[in-house]
């Protein structure tokens, strides 16, 4: 695909309705893309759910997709980029006091090196970071949600991971066990606190669906990964939660830019 027709694909997609059947996010001004697709039966309703939109409604301050709700709670409501390590560092210089980060919806990010970035500092601040009930976390959301000192899980969370592919087309698969390619993220899991079996473990578990398709894990299933203790569900479930066919991928575009 030529880079005309990706920024034609670009404007299109920019002015499709954000609760429409399929939901892309696409950028062209960093070296990662990422979209997410799911069937026309899944409810698009996770996209604009009312968890995100009381975020939205209660926020006093804003910094690209973090929200503060007040003076101890900031909320995580979107993708981040390139810009999000500056956005984050400006958040906690303007409100000292913020000790907890809630994920409420978390498709993912568009640069991979500032998504790590950013879950340093949540570490180094010393944040908590919680999914409440309802709360979405997906893709590189997940490595963010691994940088609290201490993390919670609701039960009726929902957490998605994928494979990465870089732009030769290779996967995880496809590097030798002590490739750069896949210290970046065993080493990331260290910092956050994994032994190193649990880290390979961690790694070779987001590694086990291809970059097209998604694994789709509850809250319970995430937390067992990460040696935690959810709390009973305090309502049933909404029964029509789970997505037809949810796909996560980013894909590196450096070879595409100029």
């Amino acid at each position: 695909m030529t880079m005309i027709m990706r920024l034609m694909m670009l404007f299109a997609l920019l002015g499709a309705a954000p609760a429409a059947a399929q939901n892309y996010t696409v950028v062209t001004t960093t070296i990662t893309e990422e979209w997410v697709e799911v069937g026309e039966d899944s409810g698009a309703s996770r996209y604009v759910s009312p968890l995100l939109a009381r975020a939205e409604q209660s926020a006093i301050a804003a910094y690209g997709p973090f929200r503060v709700l007040d003076e101890r709670t900031a909320v995580l409501v979107g993708i981040t980029n390139r810009a999000a390590p500056a956005q984050f560092a400006r958040l906690l210089r303007e409100y000292p006091g913020i000790a907890v980060l809630e994920f409420v919806e978390v498709p993912g990010t568009h640069d991979d090196l500032a998504n790590l970035a950013v879950g340093r500092m949540i570490r180094a601040a010393g944040l908590v970071t919680r999914v409440g009930e309802g709360g979405s976390v997906r893709s590189g959301g997940v490595e963010l949600f691994l940088g609290g000192v201490r993390r919670e899980i609701a039960h009726g969370a929902e957490f998605a991971v994928h494979g990465w592919l870089d732009d030769r087309g290779r996967g995880a698969e496809d590097y030798p066990a002590g490739a750069a390619e896949h210290r970046r993220y065993l080493d990331y899991y260290a910092e956050m606190g994994m032994t190193g079996d649990q880290a390979s473990a961690f790694y070779a578990m987001t590694n086990s669906v291809p970059f097209e398709d998604a694994k789709w894990m509850t809250g319970a299933e995430m937390a067992g990964w990460m040696g935690l203790d959810v709390a009973a569900p305090t309502a049933a479930p909404s029964p029509a939660e789970e997505p037809a066919s949810p796909q996560l991928a980013y894909l590196d575009l450096a070879a595409l830019l100029p």
